[in-house]
């Protein structure tokens, strides 16, 4: 299989192949679904239909979700639908503050990295089957996951998982791949840290990619996406409107747009704020979607920590 290359030479196709890792999704924990995707629908996003999540047997695992899916990579909205354990610890996370609480890494062998990441002395979980259903143009279909998860203790930042996805094509359907604002991919997630040193170890340990210095501290630079890992006096200079909850806190990540004066123009029609942060556009997530920021950028090498 061949694959073209976007800026800084990373790989241009959906999923991984081999010993790929890629950005997969990022996903925000909130309260109240409905408010959470007309706010996405208000940024330019064209978010699905809530759907709830389920094992393999039907009960449920505890969370639902509505997502905003791009040519690569997507955005998930959480919600918890019961009491289960998966349920308890999402209300856990939330309690902290909505917003991002969840970074997910696409593998093409989940049972490998399961095994490798044993291996380099993680706490694991074992694997287990998600699904969820969903709806396309020839009826209902599912969506299914394979998910080698950490024990929740082993990652500060929150949940961060590896998933190997079983069915691309009901994942990412064309008709939820066009956007207002123009979105086309993840980027890079910015995670903020009292110990870039530690953290950075860490995910150099769960990807198995190194580690790089950055003006603003340490990146984890993957076969497709970026972890961004900075202090709090770096994401301050950054994005000095934003109030950072808690350390650490994944505080904004990256999508990638057809124009970001088409963006700028949008947020202003819909009253919502932006700025320009050299090459990139920043506006702060609704209230609704919690504590963060987006960037958008044209292109990966416009981020400030890239450039």
């Amino acid at each position: 299989m061949t694959a073209t290359r976007v800026s800084n030479t990373e790989i241009d196709r959906q999923l991984p192949i081999g010993g790929e890792i890629f950005l997969d999704h990022v996903g925000h924990f909130v309260s109240d679904p409905a408010a959470a995707s007309k706010a996405l629908a208000r940024a330019g996003f064209a978010p699905t239909p809530v759907s709830i999540q389920s094992n393999p047997d039907g009960t449920p695992t505890g969370t639902g979700n509505v997502t905003a899916m791009f040519s690569r990579g997507y955005v998930e909205v959480l919600f918890k639908t019961a009491d289960t354990p998966l349920g308890r610890e999402f209300e856990a996370s939330l309690a902290g503050h909505a917003g991002v609480h969840l970074a997910a890494f696409s593998i093409a062998d989940a049972e490998g990295q399961h095994k490798r990441l044993t291996g380099a002395g993680f706490a694991m979980r074992p694997l287990v089957q998600f699904q969820r259903p969903v709806e396309t143009v020839t009826g209902p279909d599912v969506a299914a996951f394979t998910v080698v998860r950490l024990d929740r203790v082993a990652m500060a930042e929150g949940r961060i998982q590896m998933l190997a996805h079983r069915t691309e094509n009901t994942v990412w359907q064309p008709r939820w791949l066009t956007h207002r604002n123009g979105a086309l991919g993840l980027v890079d997630l910015v995670v903020v840290s009292a110990d870039i040193g530690e953290a950075a170890s860490r995910f150099v340990r769960f990807t198995g990619h190194a580690a790089r210095p950055t003006q603003f501290g340490q990146a984890i630079v993957l076969d497709r996406g970026q972890v961004q890992l900075c202090t709090a006096d770096a994401f301050a200079a950054m994005f000095p409107d934003l109030a950072i909850p808690g350390l650490p806190f994944m505080g904004a990540y990256a999508v990638r747009v057809r124009s970001l004066a088409a963006v700028e123009d949008l947020l202003r029609q819909e009253r919502m704020a932006s700025r320009r942060l050299g090459a990139a556009l920043v506006a702060p997530f609704p209230e609704e979607l919690g504590a963060g920021a987006w960037l958008f950028v044209e292109d990966a090498g416009d981020l400030p920590w890239r450039s």
